[in-house]
């Protein structure tokens, strides 16, 4: 039998994004989680949980594109819709340890969202 627990997971944490469920999202995250992004990185679920809170106000909507995974590790690509930027592919690398997500790597083309930036006035 293959082991799919790391897919799983990363389903759930897709889903968690998907309907911007952050509690959903951090079930599945480990206290000491680490999340790595061309924004740069966060360690620790109060750190981890302002990403996602950051990310959820951004979507319009998110697409599952694939998704694999084995007994520790997964990979979940989605497609975006936010409100800064139509259109998005990205990619996360997942790590799974004692049934929670230890660390995640994501992946996307950050210029669009840095050309956004550029237009927006401080508060």
């Amino acid at each position: 039998m293959t082991d799919t627990k790391a897919l799983n997971i990363a389903r759930t944490y897709f889903d968690g994004m998907a309907n911007k469920d952050i509690g959903k999202i951090m079930s599945v995250a480990s206290a000491d989680i680490v999340c790595t992004s061309p924004i740069g990185q966060t360690v620790g679920t109060e750190a981890f949980r302002g990403f996602q809170e950051g990310f959820a106000r951004m979507i319009k909507k998110l697409t599952l594109v694939a998704a694999f995974g084995d007994g520790r590790h997964a990979v979940v690509v989605y497609e975006t819709e936010s409100h800064p930027v139509p259109h998005s592919t990205v990619a996360e690398y997942l790590t799974i340890h004692d049934d929670k997500i230890a660390t995640t790597t994501v992946i996307y083309d950050a210029m669009p969202f840095a050309a956004y930036m550029a237009t927006v006035q401080p508060h």
